[in-house]
């Protein structure tokens, strides 16, 4: 059953309040964001500039967004099919499971790299057997590795919630029909879901090219966009880290102005 909205048409005490304290929340988010972006472009306009032509800069927001994307087509490929599972079937140690895989979200990100450190590192459980034809420490599949673990949950609890929204009878009268239970959920499952699928993609890259606790313990060469915004400020103080975020701040938006557009877009289609 699809929520209604209603429009605001009279004066309602409690409709006041919380209209209030989402005022104070987007104050909140968008003069600390605003802030930091106008003062940079008015103060000093020449050093965004100058970030934006520095080689080293580009290249660290560049293996951002590709290291992110690498995570995504991962976390793709694994939370697709335990979203399905989660949502159609139930078993022994499901609330385990899906308590595990939230674990990420919940756990201080530092702590997220030393446990990838002790797995993938050239002395790991993992990282040890396989350094000789992979290399974890200090390379892109480290980053991967960090960002797909802090951002696979978002990919996961959006795909399972996907699939709850599908009626399982539709499945099922496409398997009365006789089709697999493979075709059912590939040309009838799948694209019924496929919003939920796409924006937690969308908010799983988004989450994974922020990432830093986690990647700077395992990788900090190559420097990602976080790491080099951590290195310029510990090295040459603000002036010279500020620039780096309002570019990452401005990356940041725009993949959620795309979230929110297709939201939109995909919602006037269900409507229809």
């Amino acid at each position: 059953m699809r929520a209604s909205i209603r429009k605001i048409s009279k004066f309602e005490p409690l409709t006041f309040i919380f209209s209030l304290l989402l005022f104070v929340l987007f104050l909140f988010i968008s003069i600390t964001l605003s802030n930091m972006i106008f003062r940079q472009i008015f103060d000093d306009f020449e050093g965004l500039i100058k970030a934006v032509e520095n080689r080293a800069v580009i290249s660290s927001i560049f293996l951002s967004l590709y290291a992110g994307f690498l995570a995504t087509l991962v976390a793709l490929i694994l939370g697709v099919p335990a979203g399905y599972i989660l949502a159609r079937f139930d078993f022994p140690g499901k609330s385990l499971v899906e308590s595990i895989i939230d674990v990420p979200v919940v756990v201080p990100h530092t702590v997220a790299g030393i446990a990838i450190l002790t797995v993938f590192g050239s002395k790991g459980l993992i990282g040890g057997p396989l350094e000789a034809y992979i290399q974890f420490r200090d390379a892109l599949p480290g980053i991967v590795v960090a960002m797909l673990f802090v951002s696979l949950p978002y990919l996961a609890n959006s795909a399972r919630e996907g699939f709850k929204s599908v009626d399982p009878r539709l499945e099922n009268a496409a398997r009365s029909l006789g089709a697999p239970l493979w075709k059912a959920f590939l040309f009838v499952t799948l694209p019924l879901s496929a919003r939920h699928i796409l924006i937690g993609a969308i908010m799983t890259w988004a989450r994974a090219i922020s990432e830093f606790g986690a990647v700077v313990l395992i990788a900090y060469y190559p420097m990602i966009g976080s790491t080099l915004l951590y290195d310029r400020f510990l090295s040459y103080g603000m002036s010279a880290s500020r620039p780096i975020a309002v570019l990452l701040i401005l990356v940041m938006l725009s993949i959620f102005i795309v979230v929110r557009v297709l939201s939109a877009g995909w919602s006037i289609y269900d409507k229809h």
